[in-house]
């Protein structure tokens, strides 16, 4: 008896492809705030017909990444004063304990690649390139987190990057800093020192003192 192959879904396919780039581009802040779009627009940018578009977007929309109003446009988030203090203490929350659950799991090689990364984050300062230093950033943090091993907390701090990210594009434009906060070098020397409070205090400072400007 011969089996006969099952074909791989190319829609399928073509989804995933839409949705991991588009989530990547509003993390990182490419898009911004209020950026309208379409799926015709989207479907011709990725060369896919309109149903992996459409649900990748409705995915998205799902996640925070993209609104969808009732007459059906398709935007980034606009966030209000009030969304991003909230979005603000989720972050002061939950990433302070990732953080802390990671610190037992820090080498020496991890810290090393900390460190390279905020040096990336400062040459995106120093370049004046938002959308490098909240790419750059992002990146920091996670790499971080990863050694906490708690998938659940990830994925939820994710979608609050994914709210916050064309916002966060936003505000490094609108304040055109050419040295960078101190943070992460502080969250640095307490990985260095095994300093749990004090690593605690810095991630804690570093998620919400950035978004401080936008409210005020």
């Amino acid at each position: 008896m011969s089996i006969t192959p099952r074909l791989a879904d190319p829609n399928a396919a073509a989804h995933e492809r839409v949705y991991r780039t588009l989530r990547q581009q509003v993390m990182h802040g490419e898009l911004a705030p209020g950026q309208s779009l379409t799926l015709r627009g989207v479907a011709e940018m990725f060369g896919v017909s309109m149903t992996p578009a459409r649900e990748a977007m409705r995915r998205l929309a799902a996640e925070g990444a993209l609104t969808i109003s009732n007459s059906g446009r398709i935007a980034t988030p606009e966030l209000t004063p009030e969304r991003i203090e909230e979005l603000a203490q989720v972050r002061a929350l939950l990433e302070p304990e990732m953080a802390s659950r990671a610190l037992p799991r820090v080498h020496f090689a991890l810290i090393d690649r900390l460190a390279a990364i905020n040096q990336l984050n400062q040459e995106a300062v120093m370049n004046q390139d938002a959308v490098a230093y909240v790419r750059s950033n992002l990146e920091f943090h996670r790499t971080l987190y990863l050694r906490a091993q708690t998938p659940a907390m990830l994925a939820m701090i994710e979608t609050v990057w994914l709210q916050l990210g064309p916002t966060m594009r936003a505000l490094y434009q609108k304040i055109r800093r050419r040295e960078m906060p101190q943070h992460h070098r502080h969250i640095l020397a307490a990985l260095r020192a095994g300093d749990e409070p004090g690593l605690r205090l810095a991630i804690r400072t570093d998620v919400t003192q950035g978004l401080r400007h936008l409210i005020s």
